[in-house]
Parts: C-alpha cells; structure tokens; sequence
C-alpha cells in the first residue's frame, strides 16, 4: 500500500480555527455588503429602466397630443369656413316645415269642379259655388248629424235647369268621385225669369273628405317611409 493510499485512509486531524470571531464578523459583514451593493445597484438599474420608459412615453403622448392640437385647430379653421351652414340648415327646415303645414290642406280644385260639370245632367247650369272647410289655422268642423261622415270641408253649389233632372242620378255619379262623400239636395225651387222661362233650382251640398287633399308636400317622415317600402 502506497503511502498516499494511506494518508487518505488515516483518520482526520482536528482542526482549530485560531482566527478571532471579530475577523469572521467582519468577513461576513464584507459579505452581506458585496450583496447588498449589488441588490441596491439591480434596483437603480430597474428604476432607471423605469424613468427612461416613462420619459419614453411622455414623448410620444406629448407628441400625439401636438398632432391632435394641430388637427383641432385645422378643423376650427376648417369649422369657420361654414359657419354659416347652420344658419342656412336652420332656415331650409323652418321653410320645408312652413311649407308642409302651409300646403297640408292644399286642394286642386280644377280636377274637382271637372268632375261636378261632367256629372250634372244635361241641361244643368251650376251657379255660387262655395267651398268651407279647415286650414292649417281651423280644424275640421264636426259633422253636422250622426248620419254624416267625418270630413274637412263642405261644397254647397246651386244647380238651375230648364228641365226638372233627375238628382237621384246625379248623386249616385258624384259619391264616385274621389274625395267627395255624402252629396245631398236639400231644396229644390222653381223660378220664373224674364219672358216667362221657368227655371228649377236646387241647392246641393257635397262633403270633401281627406283623399282630396293633393299631398305635394309629404313630411320627412312619411317621404321616408315610401323610400322604405
């Protein structure tokens, strides 16, 4: 056996660390200050780290915010160019509303007194026509019985012929005009002109209901319901 391999079998020497505690205390403390200074050093490298992100940051909002300031002050500009838009918007709705409230109980009446000749029977000569009914300012009156239909206007007209007609007739043909509804003879004389010419006279009336109204102007509302259907 090897000296060597008996050295390594021979059994340990006690050892005895003659060094004072002072100097172990004060190799740890060494230590503990090594870690410390390299912990205190990780930390301002993070919260540099920090700073500089955050100044990063501050830039590129400062940055936005001078290209958001320009284009709010390229739209004010842009803004005062059409100031007067509204204005004109303003005044173009109050006039289509002016004109849709103003034009709402609009009647073309030539289409109506067509109607009323070509349905008088031979003969018949139509005198004071007149015509009552709502406005924008009136509201239709109430009909005058139970029986009546509801309506926005009444014509009343007087009928002279030279021959007694037949009205019974005549008032089946004007109740299939549209816009007329109820058309009635109330009287009914006899008169005698100049040189002996007798006339027979009758006074009639016709109610006007809603489907005579010509509608030119609808609202926005109901032109938009048509674009929708």
């Amino acid at each position: 056996m090897s000296t060597r391999s008996q050295a390594a079998m021979a059994p340990l020497l006690p050892q005895v660390n003659l060094l004072p505690p002072e100097i172990r205390a004060a190799r740890g403390l060494t230590r503990v200050k090594r870690w410390l200074a390299l912990v205190v050093l990780l930390a301002l490298l993070v919260a540099a780290g920090l700073v500089l992100l955050a100044m990063m940051a501050q830039q590129s909002a400062d940055a936005e915010l001078a290209v958001q300031q320009q284009e709010t002050e390229r739209l004010m500009s842009e803004q005062a160019r059409y100031t007067e838009v509204p204005v004109v918007l303003g005044a173009l709705d109050r006039a289509r509303t002016a004109r849709e409230v103003g034009m709402s109980t609009e009647i073309l009446w030539r289409p109506y007194l067509n109607a009323i000749a070509a349905t008088a029977p031979e003969g018949v000569r139509i005198e004071n026509l007149r015509y009552q009914g709502s406005t924008p300012m009136v509201l239709p009156a109430a009909p005058a019985d139970a029986l009546s239909a509801w309506s926005v206007g009444t014509i009343t007209f007087t009928a002279q012929s030279t021959t007694l007609f037949d009205t019974e007739a005549w008032l089946r043909s004007l109740v299939t005009v549209p816009g007329f509804a109820d058309p009635w003879f109330s009287t009914a004389t006899v008169t005698e002109e100049t040189e002996g010419v007798i006339f027979y006279s009758v006074a009639a009336t016709v109610q006007v209901n809603e489907q005579a109204y010509a509608s030119r102007f609808p609202a926005d509302e109901q032109v938009e319901e048509e674009e929708e259907e």
